[in-house]
């Protein structure tokens, strides 16, 4: 590499940094991300065995264990937080996110004595990280997890230079490297301690050692360890990849491609089965109660049951396969959650690439991407159409780095994209290779021929401009105070305690907990009562349900809207909810004597520029006129639908209502007509 181009990796690392790690406090620690929210929960109460205690039983027990992510372990207790002491938990995560949390955070315990001392008090570092503001547990874990998981998407912005660099050349792997920094996908996702950013690491760290290892070409004993010194450790990144997120199994098709390549250059029968033993190692020390925990609700077995069935029960009661059944239960849509209804009506693939184009890379570096990745399989069909004997064919494709990497792409996106459930982070473990594939093709079109030269160049620098565009109105979000904290002060100023507020079935509620002038507030001085408008439960929608909501709206004071997940459904299934499907358009126009008094929200943004989604035209509701109001008077521009997903956790539209008219229970049931009318 040049001094240039060393100096241009350093600025596209910096350029990461900065995105990842600026606003790590985006909801004020006040975890309003659901599945952080549970991961730091359960992270609370995780504590190490110390190398004494390695021998005892009771270290191990997966009922009294700490290290367990499926039991609250007896006794433990944490500042902040209800501990379900010996209950089993649905922690449908893998483990190893988890523990390196909680160790990250164990190491800035234990050196924030020292480097609190010199840094300044206002950084970021030292007042969250370092816990100078003296947080609980419960917040300096979420802390940390959110600057851990930055810097692990930061190492994935390497890993994919490194990749480029290596079968393409620098050029190459900086520009896949520049594009992925500014991709907002991966930069929302830097803000979450969740499971994906790890995942997709590891991923990625893996790919890099499987092609590390066949681009080698052994010419002595020790080269040749080498090679399959490369090839064991992309076993051990899958299995940490697997021990992050169960998808990532599907890596062992390449692996095991890499596996057979390395074993006919190394002429080593071992290089079929090291790469795997280090794939199932790994994968058990970074998630042991996989195999250690049997407990989750063991079903009895009488002995005159067939052998496949007693195993089949026995096999029920572990956790792992349990929360794997679960999960694969809600992606398919067999089992029926309110947060996966917003799913209902799209179309498998199409759904994910619009979503992908839109929000997740921008327009440009997303279509780039997608056709570097047919430029790349094209690559590979020509090379096997050029090759006229079928048996040379794993010879050739052996040679091409592209058809590993494809190994990985095809299968996961074929799976996941058939998925019912449809969250765009599942496309994050394939975004470095888009880009990747994206920039050889751009830069391959450079080299032929000054018309394709000048077209490319120029697409590409669009590319690069527009999406650092977006990445930067993206993070101008976390400039702003979350709605939920900033409608919760509004309710401490302006409602009085031991006001009922109600909120809907399957939302935060609030307000939440605050500090104001050096006094906490407490959501618990405000009762809370939930609309049931969107259910997974089996209960029809029916007057009985329409009759309980009612009572509670015409005897409450506010109803909080906090997110789209209601109405952005509800009103879009009205054969399943006949009834409720009517709500929420008469709640905005006034019909139920609701009148709004306060609504905010916050949007990516650059120079004064709004870009926002739409919240209310997929349900083919009109908003309330205030929310019209509010948007009107702040610059900006509707780019169409996002998915819930990609809005709620960072940037929900937040509204609160105050029951004004005070009608009777009577006159709201009048408001809404029977079903066929």
């Amino acid at each position: 590499m040049t001094r240039l181009q060393r100096s241009a990796l350093a600025v596209i690392l910096l350029g990461s940094a900065v995105l990842r790690l600026t606003g790590l406090d985006w909801d004020g620690y006040q975890h309003h991300h659901p599945d952080e929210r549970y991961i730091t929960w359960v992270a609370s109460t995780i504590e190490f065995p110390s190398l004494t205690s390695l021998t005892s039983a009771s270290t191990w027990k997966p009922e009294t264990s700490t290290f367990n992510p499926f039991h609250w372990p007896p006794e433990a207790g944490s500042e902040g937080i209800v501990v379900l002491q010996g209950e089993p938990r649905a922690f449908a995560y893998g483990h190893l996110p988890l523990y390196l949390g909680v160790a990250a955070t164990r190491l800035a315990e234990t050196v924030s004595p020292y480097l609190l001392r010199i840094l300044p008090a206002e950084w970021t570092l030292p007042a969250d990280v370092l816990n100078g503001q003296g947080r609980i547990e419960f917040h300096h874990l979420a802390a940390v997890g959110r600057a851990l998981t930055a810097l692990t998407d930061i190492g994935t912005v390497l890993l994919t230079f490194l990749i480029g660099r290596m079968i393409y050349g620098p050029n190459t792997g900086l520009l896949a490297a520049g594009m992925l920094s500014v991709s907002v996908l991966h930069i929302q996702l830097a803000h979450f301690f969740t499971a994906d950013p790890y995942m997709t690491f590891f991923v990625v760290a893996a790919i890099y050692l499987m092609l590390a290892a066949q681009k080698r070409e052994p010419v002595n004993a020790a080269s040749a360890r080498t090679t399959l010194t490369s090839l064991t450790l992309a076993g051990a990144m899958s299995g940490f990849a697997v021990g992050s997120k169960f998808a990532a199994i599907l890596l062992v098709i390449p692996l095991l491609w890499s596996s057979w390549v390395v074993a006919r250059s190394v002429r080593a029968r071992r290089a079929l089965i090291l790469p795997l033993i280090a794939l199932i190692v790994s994968f058990l020390l970074t998630n042991p109660y996989t195999i250690l925990d049997w407990t989750c609700g063991v079903p009895a077995v009488s002995g005159d049951q067939g052998t496949l069935d007693i195993v089949g029960r026995r096999l029920s009661g572990n956790c792992t396969l349990q929360n794997m059944l679960t999960q694969s239960a809600m992606v398919s849509g067999r089992l029926d959650v309110p947060f996966s209804q917003q799913y209902e009506g799209t179309i498998p693939y199409f759904y994910q690439l619009e979503m992908l184009l839109k929000w997740g890379t921008g327009p440009l570096i997303g279509l780039l991407g997608l056709l570097g990745l047919g430029w790349a399989s094209w690559h590979v069909a020509r090379s096997l159409a050029d090759e006229t004997e079928i048996r040379r064919w794993p010879s050739r494709l052996g040679a091409l780095p592209e058809f590993t990497i494809l190994l990985w792409v095809i299968p996961y996106v074929i799976l996941t994209g058939s998925f019912y459930v449809k969250f765009p982070r599942y496309a994050q473990p394939i975004v470095p290779f888009l880009v990747l594939f994206g920039a050889a093709l751009a830069v391959h079109a450079m080299g032929q021929g000054r018309a394709l030269r000048v077209l490319s160049t120029g697409f590409t620098g669009l590319a690069l401009l527009t999406g650092l565009l977006y990445a930067l109105a993206f993070s101008a979000i976390y400039d702003e105070e979350h709605p939920w904290n900033a409608a919760s002060r509004w309710i401490y100023d302006n409602v009085p305690a031991g006001t009922t507020i109600l909120s809907e079935y399957g939302d935060d509620y609030l307000p939440v907990n605050l500090r104001e002038d050096g006094v906490i507030r407490l959501r618990e001085d405000y009762p809370n009562r939930e609309l049931v408008w969107l259910s997974s439960d089996d209960r029809a929608d029916d007057d009985a349900r329409l009759s309980e909501n009612i009572t509670a709206l015409a005897t409450a004071e506010y109803v909080t809207i906090t997110s789209s997940r209601a109405y952005g459904v509800v009103p879009r299934l009205p054969e399943r909810y006949p009834l409720s499907a009517q709500y929420h358009q008469l709640l905005f126009d006034g019909s139920l004597g609701y009148e709004l008094v306060w609504v905010g929200g916050r949007f990516p943004r650059l120079f004064g520029f709004e870009l926002r989604t739409d919240r209310f035209s997929w349900s083919s509701l009109r908003p309330p006129a205030g929310v019209s109001a509010y948007l009107a008077s702040r610059p900006g521009i509707n780019l169409g639908r996002a998915d819930e997903s990609f809005v709620v956790y960072d940037q929900p539209l937040t509204m609160i209502f105050r029951n004004t008219a005070r009608l009777s229970p009577e006159a709201l049931r009048e408001q809404f007509s029977e079903p066929g009318e």
